[in-house]
C-alpha cells in the first residue's frame, strides 16, 4: 500500500510508486521497487534499467503502425491513447507480437512475459506522460473524480497564488497516479504462446504471463473493488491517499498532517467513498478440460480474477482461454499462522477468448455466409446437415435428422397471462449397448455452443438442478447451478438415463416441460431458468432389449417423465447380414483412415453447422391458417389409429402379454404432447429452409419422425430391419402422410411385402425358396417367420406352398 496526503501546506507530495493488483510480489517486482534507476540483478549482458525501458516501450506507443493501418489512420497505439483522452475507451490491449514487430527484441517480449505486472506498471507511466488532451467535449462524461481534480486544482491555485504569486498549479500531481488514470493496460502474449493445461503451469510461472485453456465452473457476482481509498481529517480537512494493492488492507484511521502533530490532536480520518476509486471485480472458477486430465486424476482447478472490462466475458459452462498472471495470494493473519509457507495461487487476467459463442453473439463472416449459401441453394439442406453430425457414425439417418431439429428448436411461445409454451426439443436414446448412443450425445454437446455432459449414475438432483454453496470471498450464501442450469439457451446430454435415483430423476420433470428449477433451500426461494433441450440415452435394465417383455419393462423408465420428450427412439443391435456387413466396412475404413468414408458431399464443418444454426434461429415461423384444419386431421388420424393398433393388440395377445402390451402402449400413445411435439418440429423445419411459416412438408415430415419414433417402440421384431430404422427425408404424399407406414406392420406383413416385390420384379407368380430364403434371413427374420408368413396367407387362400416345398405360388 502506498500513502499520499496532500494539506494546506502541502501542495506537491511525492507519491511512491506500486504495482497493480493483489497483494504479492514476485522477485522482479521486488527489485523494480528499489527505485527507477536500479539495474535487474542477474539480467542479461546488455539489459537497460527500467528508466530506459520504459522510454523505449514510450518509443513503442508513439510510433508503431500495423499492416492493416491505413496512412492516415496513424499509429495503432496512438489512435487508442486519444481513444482513452475522449473517454472513448477504457483498456488498452498492448500485444506482445506488436513489441517483436517493432523492437526486433525477443529479450525483451521475453522479459514482460516474466515480470508482467511491472511492466504494466511501466507502460501505466508511459500512457500519462504521452495521454493527448481530448479533442472532443467531454464534459457530458465528467464523473466525481474531475469535480474533485478541479475543485482541489482551483483551491491549491489560491493557496499559491497567495503565498508565491504564482498560479501554476498541475493538478495531476496533486493524486495519486492510480486514482486519475481512466484505462487499464492488459498485456496479450502472442499467437505462438500456446495454450497450456492447468496442471503444467508450476511455481517457475509465478509472476510470468500464462495461457490456459479450460472451462468455466463457477462464475461470482461482479462486485466494486477498492483501488484507491480517499480519506478527510475531521480536525484539519487534511487529505489522504491510499493505494490498495490486496484484498486485504488496514484502513488509516490517524491523521499524519503536521498542523495535527503541531496541535498534539489525534485527528481521525474518515473515508470519502465519493471520492475513492473502485474497480469491477468479479471472481472465476476455472477448471482443466476432460482430456487433459491423465488417466486416474481428477481435474485441477485455478481461481480466475477479472477486473475492468473482463468481467460478465465469461459464463458457467463456457470453454475459454484465459491469458493472464499467475501470482501468489498469501494467507494472513490466523489462517497464515497456521499454513506456514503454503500460499494459494491465481491467474490475474489480461484476456479471454470463448471458443463457444451463444448463437445470438456469433460473429458474421464473408466465408461464413458464402458456405450458408451454398448449403441454402443445394436444395438437400436438411440431409446435407443431418448427415454431417457424425458421419463416421454408420446409419442412424433418422435420429440424425431428429438431432439436427433438436439443435435448431422450435419457438418458444409467451402468452399475455405469463403462461410459457417451450419450443426446445426434448429427445430419447434407447436400446442395446453398442449403437453409438453415447457417442451422438457427446458429438451434439460439442457442435451446440453451449452444451452440457453428464452422466445419470454420476449426477445428483443437486448436481443437475442447483446447489447452495458459500461464496470464499463474501462468505454468502448463494446458489451455484447444476448441470441442467449450466445449459441454459444450450443442451443438456444426460447419458445413463435409466441408471439415475427416482429421487434425482424427479427434478427433470419441471425442467423438461417447465424450463425452471425452483429452488427452496437455507432461507433462498427463487426460481432459476434452465430454457434447455435434454437429450438423453437409456439402456435395457437386461443388458441386451428383451422382445418379450414392454418397452416400460425394458427401459425402467415412469411414463410421466417418458411423455415429455417429444422423440423416442429404439435402437436395436439386430442381426442382418446386409447392415452387418455395411457396417464392419464402415467401421474398418474409419479405423484405417482415422476419418469417415467418401459421402456424396463433403461433410459440413462444425463452425459452418453452427453459424447456419445460428442464423436458423433468427426465424420465428408461425402455424398459418391453411395448414391448421391439416395438422388437426393429421393428429384425429394418428390418434384413432393408435386407439385401433392397441386394440389389434389385444386382440391377439394371450395370457401374460396383455399386460406387457398395455404398458406398453401407455408409452407408445399418441397424446396432446405429442401435438405440441409435431407443432415444435413443424417450425424447426421451417427455421432450416430459412422460412417465417409452416407448410405441407414441414407437417408431413414432422409427423413422419414423430410415427418413426413411436413405431421402433410398438414394433419390436425388426426395429432395426426392413423398412423401420432407414426412412428417408422429403415430404410424403397419398396415403402415407397420416401414418401409414410400413415400419408399423408386423413381421408377417413385412415378409409378405418382400415376397410380393421379388415376384413383382420378375414378373412370376412363383418364388422358388432357395431364392427368397436368404433373402429373408439377411433381413433379419427366421425360417420360422417365413414358414408363419406362408402359413397365415394359405389360410386367407392368397398364396400356397407346393406339394415338395420347394416354391410358394400367389393365387392370381
Amino acid at each position: 500500500m502506498a500513502m499520499a496526503a496532500r494539506g494546506p501546506n502541502s501542495f506537491n507530495a511525492a507519491f511512491p510508486r506500486s504495482s497493480f493488483g493483489g497483494g504479492s510480489s514476485s522477485a522482479s517486482d521486488v527489485l523494480a521497487d528499489r527505485g527507477a534507476g536500479s539495474t535487474v540483478t542477474g539480467a542479461a549482458p546488455g539489459q537497460s534499467n527500467y528508466q530506459e525501458e520504459k522510454a523505449k516501450l514510450s518509443t513503442f506507443l508513439q510510433n508503431f503502425r500495423s499492416n492493416l493501418d491505413e496512412p492516415e489512420d496513424g499509429p495503432k497505439y496512438a489512435r487508442m491513447l486519444q481513444e482513452v483522452a475522449n473517454r472513448e475507451r477504457t483498456s488498452v490491449p498492448i500485444s506482445l507480437d506488436d513489441i517483436q514487430i517493432f523492437e526486433h527484441d525477443e529479450e525483451l517480449v521475453r522479459r514482460i512475459m516474466r515480470n508482467t505486472r511491472r511492466y504494466i506498471s511501466l507502460f501505466a507511466e508511459a500512457i500519462d506522460e504521452n495521454l493527448p488532451v481530448p479533442t472532443r467535449d467531454i464534459s457530458d462524461s465528467q464523473d466525481v473524480l474531475d469535480v474533485l481534480r478541479l475543485h482541489r486544482a482551483q483551491e491549491l491555485a489560491q493557496q499559491t497564488q497567495q503565498s508565491s504569486g504564482s498560479a501554476e498549479v498541475n493538478a495531476n500531481n496533486i493524486f495519486p497516479p492510480a486514482l486519475m488514470r481512466r484505462f487499464e493496460v492488459r498485456i496479450i502474449p502472442g499467437v505462438k504462446t500456446k495454450a497450456v493445461p492447468i496442471r503444467e503451469v508450476k511455481a517457475g510461472k509465478v509472476g510470468s504471463l500464462v495461457r490456459i485453456k479450460g472451462m468455466v465452473t463457477r462464475v461470482s457476482n461482479v462486485k466494486p473493488l477498492l483501488t484507491v481509498a480517499t480519506y478527510t481529517c475531521e480536525s484539519c480537512a487534511y487529505e489522504v491517499y491510499q493505494e490498495v494493492n490486496s484484498r486485504q488492507f488496514n484502513p488509516l484511521v490517524q491523521c499524519p498532517s503536521d498542523r495535527c502533530k503541531t496541535n498534539q490532536q489525534n485527528g481521525r480520518l474518515i473515508m470519502q467513498t465519493k471520492a475513492s476509486k473502485f474497480d469491477k471485480y468479479q471472481e472465476v472458477k476455472f477448471q482443466e478440460l476432460p482430456d487433459q486430465v491423465p488417466m486416474g486424476h481428477i481435474p485441477r482447478s485455478l481461481t480466475v480474477y477479472l477486473r475492468g472490462e473482463l468481467t460478465r466475458t465469461c459464463e458457467p459452462g463456457a470453454l475459454i482461454t484465459i491469458c493472464g498472471i499467475f501470482l501468489p495470494l498469501p494467507y494472513s493473519a490466523q489462517r497464515q499462522m497456521q499454513m506456514g509457507l503454503i500460499t494459494e495461487t491465481y491467474l490475474e487476467a489480461t484476456d479471454v477468448i470463448n471458443h463457444k459463442k451463444r448463437y445470438s453473439s456469433m460473429e458474421s463472416s464473408e466465408e461464413m455466409e458464402n458456405e450458408v449459401l451454398k448449403l441454402q441453394e443445394s436444395g438437400s439442406v436438411y440431409e446435407m446437415l443431418s448427415q454431417s453430425i457424425a458421419p463416421e457414425i454408420y446409419g442412424h439417418e433418422d435420429v440424425k435428422k431428429a438431432l439436427l431439429l433438436l439443435m435448431i428448436g422450435g419457438v418458444t411461445k409467451r402468452m399475455d397471462e405469463g403462461m410459457r409454451l417451450r419450443g426446445d426439443i426434448n429427445i430419447l436414446l434407447m436400446g442395446d449397448p453398442g449403437v453409438a448412443k453415447s457417442q451422438l450425445l457427446k458429438h451434439i454437446t460439442t457442435i451446440a455452443p453451449r452444451g452440457v455432459y453428464t452422466t445419470g449414475k454420476g449426477s445428483s438432483g443437486v448436481g443437475l438442478t442447483a446447489a447452495v454453496v458459500r461464496d470464499t470471498m463474501t462468505k454468502e450464501m448463494t446458489l451455484e447451478g447444476g448441470a441442467l442450469v449450466l445449459a441454459d439457451m444450450g443442451i443438456c446430454a444426460i447419458d445413463e438415463f435409466d441408471k439415475m435415483e427416482e429421487g434425482d430423476r424427479t427434478a427433470i420433470h419441471e425442467v423438461m416441460e417447465q424450463q425452471t428449477v425452483s429452488i427452496a433451500k437455507a432461507g433462498i426461494t427463487t426460481t432459476l431458468n434452465a430454457r434447455t433441450s435434454v437429450l438423453a440415452a437409456a439402456n435395457p435394465i437386461y443388458g441386451r432389449y428383451n422382445k418379450k417383455l414392454s418397452a416400460s419393462q425394458n427401459i425402467n423408465l415412469p411414463n410421466a417423465l417418458l411423455s415429455r420428450f417429444d422423440l423416442l427412439f429404439l435402437l436395436l443391435d439386430v442381426a442382418n447380414y446386409e447392415n452387418d456387413e455395411a457396417l464392419a466396412r464402415h467401421i474398418t475404413y474409419v479405423h484405417r483412415f482415422s476419418k469417415n468414408p467418401e459421402m456424396n458431399f463433403e461433410p459440413v464443418r462444425a463452425d459452418v453447422l453452427r453459424y447456419f444454426i445460428a442464423i436458423a434461429k433468427q426465424y420465428q415461423p408461425s402455424i398459418p391458417e391453411s395448414l391448421c384444419g391439416y395438422i388437426v386431421e393429421a393428429y384425429v388420424t394418428l390418434r384413432q389409429q393408435d386407439v385401433n393398433e392397441h386394440a389389434r393388440q389385444r386382440q391377439f395377445s394371450r395370457g401374460a402379454s396383455m399386460g406387457a402390451n398395455d404398458a406398453n402402449h401407455a408409452q407408445t400413445a399418441m397424446t396432446a404432447r405429442q401435438l405440441l411435439s409435431i407443432l415444435r418440429l413443424s417450425q424447426a423445419l421451417a427455421r432450416l429452409r430459412f422460412a417465417t411459416e409452416v407448410i405441407h412438408q414441414d407437417v408431413d415430415e414432422a409427423i413422419r419422425l414423430v410415427y418413426v419414433s413411436k413405431s421402433s417402440l410398438s414394433d419390436q421384431d425388426d426395429a432395426n430391419g426392413y423398412g423401420s430404422s432407414k426412412h428417408g427425408g422429403g415430404a410424403m404424399t397419398g396415403g402415407a402422410r397420416f401414418g401409414n407406414h410400413g415400419g408399423s406392420s408386423d413381421a408377417t406383413s413385412k415378409i409378405y411385402r418382400m415376397l410380393l416385390e421379388f415376384a413383382s420384379d420378375r414378373k412370376t407368380s412363383t418364388i422358388p425358396m432357395s431364392e427368397i430364403e436368404p433373402i429373408v434371413l439377411r433381413k433379419g427374420f427366421t425360417s420360422q417367420q417365413l414358414k408363419a408368413c406362408i402359413q397365415f396367407y394359405e389360410g386367407l387362400d392368397v398364396m400356397h406352398m407346393s406339394a415338395n416345398g420347394t416354391s410358394v405360388n400367389f393365387v392370381m
